[in-house]
């Protein structure tokens, strides 16, 4: 496999074990465990000696491909696959601190991910600070001796908001502390969190990877070192695996990544142009947009804007609710990155567990819609809002 390969090429060879049979593509491993010559060659497996797997939960093969793959685009020199993109991020956060440590996390975090750094973790005596990660200041003020973790997503879920990825690693590097990204809405074709200074980056590969709506899957990415010190007996004794099976899937997935991503974004571009002409829209908010608060930061560390937009209606939860109920081609669900487009109301479905105020102080409004655009023809997804905007009352 050639270091100079081009991600469109990475993703179809990177990675690729064949067996004796030469197979085309990617061979499934399902198997719980794995048979030794002699007694000798298990005894050197286990004590890590000869290299070689020695059980499903803690690597096969076809998860070796995935992961393999995965740091061919993100340029990591190692990978866990995960169960799902929960997982994925748990471990990530979890391998790392102990009770007495402190994390501090942009507030604007998936419901779930804010879940395991402000409840979670401190079950565990781990404290935890939320912040507007938006300014640099207030990462710093959330500093502490014993800080050791950081943690964000940008841009941000549900409403796209942009953390300065290199200024938030500068503070980590200045404390010893290690950053994480949650690359999910950039993805790795857009945004390289590791070329930016962060330490370790986490995917839920259910979206854009897989991108098919088929199966859940996770990855962690970091140097060898860390994972070494610090994922992989978590990983082992824990159990997060990703069955074979979904690795496969995923590698069938990522084969495609940026043909979807591609028109994905080109059709999320267009929308948000067209959304943002509409008198029922209060605003619409898009990486790709000249008039994204975070305008000149998104210039410095993506590359494409993004296949999600996010975009307020006028009327509320009622004129929220009338628009998906009204679309025809659009899908009203709560997952994103897949081929088809999907809408949902954050308030009510991945952000409802939050409080009211929680809520306003993000940015979701009872309008607050999120669209995750498909690969479907651009215009007729315009024409399906047309029409379902019509059907809303001003």
């Amino acid at each position: 496999m050639s270091k100079t390969w081009r991600p469109a090429t990475q993703l179809v060879h990177g990675g690729t074990l064949r067996s004796q049979y030469g197979e085309t593509s990617e061979a499934i491993y399902l198997t719980q465990g794995f048979v030794y010559d002699t007694s000798e060659a298990a005894e050197a497996r286990f004590k890590g000696e000869t290299d070689g797997f020695i059980y499903a939960r803690y690597g096969s093969p076809t998860n070796d491909m995935f992961e393999k793959r995965m740091c061919a685009l993100e340029g990591a020199e190692d990978a866990r696959a995960t169960a799902s993109g929960m997982a994925a991020v748990a471990a990530a956060v979890l391998c790392q601190v102990k009770a007495g440590d402190h994390i501090v996390a942009a507030r604007a975090l998936f419901g779930s991910c804010r879940w395991v750094v402000e409840t979670l973790a401190p079950k565990y005596g781990v404290e935890c600070t939320l912040v507007d990660g938006r300014d640099l200041a207030n990462w710093e003020k959330a500093i502490r001796p014993n800080t050791k973790v950081f943690f964000l997503e940008s841009p941000t879920n549900p409403t796209l908001e942009v953390i300065d990825i290199a200024g938030v690693a500068r503070l980590a590097n200045q404390v010893g502390a290690k950053l994480i990204v949650d690359n999910v809405f950039a993805t790795p074709l857009f945004q390289k969190p590791l070329e930016l200074g962060a330490h370790i980056v986490v995917y839920s590969a259910t979206k854009h990877i897989d991108g098919q709506g088929r199966c859940l899957g996770g990855v962690v990415l970091a140097d060898k070192a860390w994972i070494d010190e610090n994922l992989h007996d978590y990983f082992r004794h824990t159990g997060p695996a990703m069955s074979p099976f979904n690795a496969w899937t995923l590698l069938k997935g990522i084969e495609t990544l940026p043909l979807r991503v591609r028109q994905q974004t080109e059709n999320a571009a267009k929308i948000a142009d067209f959304l943002a002409e509409q008198g029922k829209v209060a605003k619409v908010i898009y990486p790709g947009r000249k008039d994204h608060p975070q305008a000149e930061i998104i210039a410095k560390q993506m590359t494409g804007g993004s296949t999600l937009v996010c975009f307020e209606l006028k009327g509320g939860k009622e004129a929220a609710f009338a628009l998906q109920n009204a679309l025809e081609i659009i899908k009203i669900s709560n997952n994103l990155g897949d081929s088809k487009s999907l809408i949902t109301h954050p308030a009510t479905t991945t952000h409802k567990n939050l409080t009211e105020e929680a809520r306003a102080e993000l940015g979701i409004s009872p309008g607050t819609v999120r669209l995750s655009a498909g690969i479907e023809d651009t215009e007729d997804l315009i024409e399906d809002f047309a029409k379902a905007l019509a059907k809303v009352s001003a």
